[in-house]
């Protein structure tokens, strides 16, 4: 029975539960999850699970000692080189960051309504022992832009807040020229495969079963899935709006087009 009172302690997992203490007639105590008679609730402050990080991958991907591969939530970082692609402007920034951030310290997970992507690695914030929150720090510095994808939305609104100051103070990727927006009308083939700003003038929107397009000319439009527009302020006003819309761009026939999954993709200038 005290062993099922450890783990509540240290298992995350297991905060739901409700644990009882009572004694015996010989005056021995017990813990169990199941009431008994005379048995009194036991207030459980759980621990937390920290763990080392063995490599740091890039800026928002790094593998934990037990192996496990951890996809920073809410975060995207500029790409480091790989084999056969060159490394993105800011990419290395933000890898040294969060190795110098990282070493001889642990972290601990939250995850939130997606526990895996479709690669298998674990979607996660990242906490530090003294609480410092890794994905808002690589925000605030510079070094990510803001990535939502529904339905993890914890900390979404801490992380556009930090993503505006930045981006005011033109820290890390927003004062690079690799950053800057690029009018629709000068969109090309040549426009590099990674995030990318876009702006221009909504001049239509239309719908599908599936999404809601916001048409900025015959070559692109931006996508959004109809299931998350409630995350979104009325779609019509866009309509006639000149819009910043951030992301990445997908080609088909000539044309482009971008999906956006959360309001923070979108920026309507003042």
């Amino acid at each position: 029975m005290k062993l099922l009172l450890l783990l509540l302690l240290w298992l995350p997992s297991w905060t739901s539960a409700q644990i009882y203490e009572w004694q015996d007639k010989s005056g021995g105590t017990h813990f169990s999850d199941r009431s008994y008679p005379q048995a009194k609730l036991v207030d459980i402050k759980p621990g937390y699970g920290f763990y080392r990080v063995k490599t740091v991958y890039d800026g928002d991907t790094v593998v934990l000692e037990d192996g496990r591969k951890i996809r920073l939530l809410g975060i995207n970082t500029p790409e480091v080189q790989h084999r056969d692609k060159m490394a993105d402007a800011g990419g290395e920034d933000a890898r040294r960051w969060l190795i110098n951030k990282l070493q001889n310290s642990k972290i601990r997970l939250l995850t939130d309504a997606e526990k895996k992507d479709k690669y298998g690695r674990t979607l996660a914030h990242l906490f530090t022992e003294k609480k410092e929150h890794i994905n808002l720090s690589l925000v605030a510095a510079g070094l990510a832009e803001v990535s939502i994808y529904p339905p993890n939305l914890f900390y979404a609104d801490e992380l556009v807040k930090a993503q505006s100051l930045a981006e005011k103070a033109r820290l890390g990727i927003w004062r690079r020229p690799e950053y800057a927006v690029i009018p629709v009308n000068r969109l090309n083939a040549e426009d590099h495969a990674g995030w990318t700003r876009l702006a221009g003038k909504v001049v239509n929107i239309r719908s599908s079963r599936k999404f809601v397009y916001l048409e900025f000319s015959r070559q692109f439009e931006a996508r959004i899935e109809r299931k998350w527009l409630s995350l979104f302020p009325d779609i019509n006003g866009y309509l006639g709006k000149y819009i910043e819309v951030r992301g990445w761009l997908n080609r088909n026939r000539g044309r482009y087009s971008m999906l956006i999954r959360h309001p923070s993709a979108i920026k309507v200038p003042l």
